[in-house]
């Protein structure tokens, strides 16, 4: 099946605690579909980082273990019991280790996991694939796809072509797949559980073994047969030919074909979504404390300068820069923040439009119009290149967050399509190799000061837009050029704790620190 991004998938969200989705958001979801592979009945477990990727050294400092163990209990990624999941974990009875071992891994973010309980023995393959995204690429030996967006039916069989003729003469589904491997299954992709009374027909057949059902952990389900308008920024601008649409309005054609939403529900959607951005910014300035962070809250006494009139800049341009170190101090006190188009990146988009529209005095409305504008730059991004910084370096997460909100920023300044397109694809030239280096695994700086130039790149560029600047090269081509960047960069720049101020003196001293306190 073609796999077209979501904005409520892959872009804008998941609304979570915890300071990277790649890490945290993206462990929960994996650790949910384990505990129902599982059946909510799990002993013991076993899991392997490879020693090349960013797990060995990230699981616990970035939110990877308390993500995967919520997980496994049951929460979601926005859970208040997140930061207790040691202790829940213990009250549960589970047993755990974990190896970093050399395991192949293809892929950075890959977990290699073994589930056992008194019944049975599970084995699966997972990878984070950046932004809360998941991939299950192998259950017990054998290759298939899970990424969370269908109900999933696993038929353990010793007769596939039976069980196959069972459904295709029963029930309607999207996707049948034969998973052959130490144990071979049916797989059936659908957009429902089969009822509990084919369940059981089914059950009768001696051939069946056992039946798994693992349920979608994305907020928007694919289907076969998914049609959307355009792809990337080329050809939307052709489907909107003979439209006249505004950026916000393509963006809403999209996802309405993608999610098979109508375009009051996209709205609706995104005006939730704001309202908890909105929340973290009203957060985040009341001040927040958590103990295993690196910095305090600096947003309180950055407002009292911004009051005291006492800063170098315009109100505007500091307004960004208070709304972007509240989110990021409310990201790393476990509060709750929507990942956007990552955790890692929470600040810089709605940072940027937030600010800009309180200092404006633009209305909700509009508001939600420029972040449903943003997020079909994300969509582009998505597709064709990566928010993973595991990959792409924090060009991928910051970097993409300053596209993003370069076009929602000249949406809201009443600029043209054209010009909301030339400013993402300036503030993206402009965001070319940015390394990943957070400094003692934790998710807070440099990418504080990453994500406030993110959103000041996105007011620049956005600027420049409106005055017509030439941004030289087309957006789809800077996407592709991102995509090539991030294979070219070296593994240490663009894997989180591997390398730049990661590896500094100072940095390994306040890394020492905290893991002694």
């Amino acid at each position: 099946m073609a796999n077209y991004p979501s904005i409520f998938n892959d872009v804008i969200g998941p609304v979570m605690r915890g300071p990277s989705s790649s890490h945290c958001a993206a462990a929960v979801r994996i650790g949910r579909l384990c505990r129902e592979l599982m059946e909510g009945k799990i002993d013991e477990m076993n899991i392997k980082f490879d020693p090349n990727g960013s797990l060995a050294t990230t699981h616990e400092s970035q939110g990877s273990d308390m993500g995967f163990f919520a997980g496994l209990l049951g929460w979601e990624a926005f859970d208040e019991r997140l930061p207790s999941y040691k202790s829940a974990i213990a009250d549960a009875g589970m047993k755990i280790n974990i190896e970093i071992t050399d395991i192949s891994a293809s892929h950075p973010n890959t977990y290699e996991i073994e589930l056992r309980n008194k019944r049975e023995i599970r084995r699966l393959t997972a990878l984070s694939t950046g932004g809360g995204m998941i991939e299950i690429i192998k259950i017990d030996g054998a290759e298939l796809l899970i990424e969370g967006d269908y109900f999933e039916t696993l038929v353990y069989t010793s007769n596939s072509e039976k069980v196959k003729m069972f459904f295709e003469n029963n029930f309607v589904f999207d996707e049948l797949n034969i998973c052959l491997g130490k144990e071979s299954f049916i797989e059936i992709k659908a957009q429902r559980f089969p009822d509990e009374e084919l369940l059981n027909e089914l059950k009768k057949l001696d051939e069946v073994k056992s039946i798994k059902k693992l349920s979608p952990v994305l907020p928007i389900l694919s289907r076969k047969n998914i049609e959307v308008p355009f792809t990337n920024c080329e050809e939307m601008l052709e489907y909107n030919k003979d439209k006249n649409l505004d950026l916000w309005e393509l963006a809403v054609h999209y996802e309405s074909a993608r999610g098979n939403l109508n375009h009051d529900e996209v709205r609706e959607k995104m005006k939730a979504i704001v309202k908890i951005m909105r929340d973290s910014v009203e957060l985040g300035l009341k001040g927040t404390e958590y103990k295993d962070r690196i910095l305090g809250n600096q947003s309180k006494n950055f407002k009292a300068r911004i009051d005291n009139n006492t800063l170098i800049g315009g109100e505007v341009i500091n307004r960004i820069i208070l709304y972007v170190t509240a989110i990021m101090e409310v990201k790393s006190s476990m509060g709750v923040i929507v990942a956007a188009p990552t955790a890692g990146s929470c600040g810089a988009l709605p940072g940027a439009v937030l600010g800009i529209a309180d200092s404006m005095k633009i209305n909700e409305d509009k508001i939600v119009k420029a972040m449903i504008a943003s997020a079909i730059i994300g969509v582009f991004i998505s597709k064709h290149s990566t928010f993973a910084a595991e990959v792409g370096g924090c060009m991928a997460e910051c970097g993409s967050g300053s596209g993003m909100a370069a076009a929602a920023l000249v949406y809201l300044a009443d600029g043209t399509l054209e010009q909301s397109i030339s400013a993402a694809s300036v503030a993206l030239q402009n965001s070319f190799g940015m390394t990943c280096d957070p400094i003692a695994n934790r998710v807070e700086a440099p990418c504080l000061g990453k994500n406030i130039m993110a959103a000041t790149n996105a007011l620049s560029c956005a600027n420049m837009a409106l005055a017509n600047y030439n941004h030289l090269i087309p957006l789809d081509e800077v996407i592709d050029s991102m995509a090539e960047v991030a294979e070219s960069m070296p593994r240490t720049l663009r894997c989180t704790a591997l390398g730049g101020l990661s590896m500094t003196k100072s940095a390994k001293e306040i890394e020492k620190r905290l893991n002694t306190s």
